[in-house]
């Protein structure tokens, strides 16, 4: 496993890029309306990206994938690419970005609840999802095991009597997309000590029914639950820091500590 820890000048690129993709999804959420295209959605946030920010998108291409952002719609686990699909009343959505600036990555998502309304156990699904995120990422800290990250997440979702997606998971990241380590998000044995100056993603996936997914074989790309039930997802990424954790992507509607100590 070659995992990088990051130097003070790679952590404030780290904090940039990360700063840049919260910003991303906080420039959309007005534009998550019924009967808008997640293609129009992926458009805007893509200008956003290369005009505003300056910056680009490190979805679009990526192992041929063709838009700039993942737009997961109800039963999309992830990975949705934009279209002409168009949003509803009721929709719950899952915009993913990740930002390329200065060679460092940004990659965070967040669930958007269409016209503001929905069903009681969609906004379970996605309350479930955004607290067994937060309850994950309060036990980064150095020293600590990552199995505590998957521990945290079991014990929201077993609460909420949902599951976990196995298929995918949390991973490092910096000049990479796809770093070292790979981050389960479920009860696991995957023993590795945290240390100061890793930088990684926590995004779990929760599904209303079964954990289990399948893949759009004629695209190769979007996953949906294998029995078309909801699934809803946050992420952030993360630097562990001396005494504990940062969260890179913190969004300004979050009521979150960016920066938790936990000596």
């Amino acid at each position: 496993m070659d995992i990088s820890l990051k130097s003070a000048s790679e952590i404030e690129k780290m904090r940039t890029a990360g700063a840049l993709a919260a910003q991303v999804l906080e420039y959309i959420e007005p534009f998550v309306v019924p009967g808008v295209t997640t293609e129009e959605l992926d458009d805007r946030m893509n200008d956003y990206i290369v005009n505003t920010e300056h910056a680009v998108s490190a979805d679009l291409g990526y192992e041929g994938y063709p838009k700039a952002t993942c737009i997961s719609v109800n039963e999309v686990v992830c990975h949705g690419i934009p279209g002409p699909q168009h949003l509803h009343t009721g929709d719950i959505v899952n915009i993913d970005v990740t930002v390329l600036k200065d060679r460092y990555h940004g990659d965070t998502s967040k669930m958007y609840i269409v016209g503001g309304k929905t069903s009681i156990r969609n906004e379970q699904l996605v309350r479930c999802a955004q607290e067994g995120m937060y309850a994950a990422i309060r036990t980064v800290r150095p020293g600590a095991n990552l199995t505590e990250v998957g521990e945290a997440i079991q014990k929201i979702a077993d609460k909420y009597h949902f599951s976990i997606v196995r298929d995918y998971c949390g991973h490092g990241i910096g000049t990479g997309f796809h770093e070292d380590p790979q981050v389960l998000h479920y009860r696991n044995s995957n023993d590795l000590l945290l240390e100061e100056g890793m930088c990684f993603t926590i995004e779990p996936m929760i599904n209303a029914g079964t954990w289990k997914v399948k893949v759009n074989k004629k695209n190769g790309w979007v996953v949906t639950t294998a029995d078309h039930q909801p699934s809803a997802q946050w992420e952030h990424t993360l630097l562990v820091t001396s005494d504990g954790v940062e969260v890179l992507t913190l969004r300004k509607d979050e009521d979150f500590p960016r920066v938790i100590h936990n000596s």
